[in-house]
């Protein structure tokens, strides 16, 4: 039996703006991860229209519907399991030792690829407004087998909002 690719859409702090380049970018995606500073429970609800949606809860997600939204998530991907936190100083274990191949972060709002031995440390970096002159951002993962390749992908977004 072929193996098929496995893409994984990584978003994070969103902070209740969910701009359509975003969901352009995430289009096609099999899995959608949200790495935290959520903002508002609809931004959930509509990623979950583009495919199955995990998300963390970040430091500025506050409320009922947030208390909701776990602060660790485990994502299974392929063969490929994916620990996802929002703020990468708070994680408390080994990934590696862990069985864990990717950590997925936000909180930063920095987009970042590190590989650090077999594990990939990635931040998908902010989609929502923007921060000081930080990029917005999303990334993907295509997964094929225990091939993991990473892509952040910057927005062209009108304004600065």
């Amino acid at each position: 039996m072929p193996n098929s690719d496995v893409r994984v859409g990584l978003v994070s702090d969103t902070h209740g703006l969910l701009r359509p380049e975003v969901l352009a970018a995430l289009e096609g995606c099999d899995l959608i991860v949200h790495a935290g500073d959520i903002g508002d429970s609809s931004i959930l609800d509509v990623l979950s229209k583009i495919a199955p949606t995990t998300a963390v809860r970040g430091n500025n997600d506050k409320g009922p519907w947030a208390m909701l939204v776990p602060e660790i998530e485990i994502v299974e991907a392929g063969s490929v399991l994916i620990y996802v936190i929002h703020d990468i100083a708070e994680i408390n274990l080994d990934p590696a030792a862990a069985g864990f191949r990717v950590v997925v972060s936000g909180h930063s709002h920095k987009p970042t690829i590190e590989w650090r031995d077999d594990v990939l440390f990635i931040n998908p970096g902010s989609a929502g407004p923007r921060r000081f002159k930080l990029p917005v951002s999303v990334a993907t993962l295509t997964i094929s087998g225990s091939a993991i390749a990473p892509r952040i992908i910057e927005l062209n977004v009108e304004s600065n909002a």
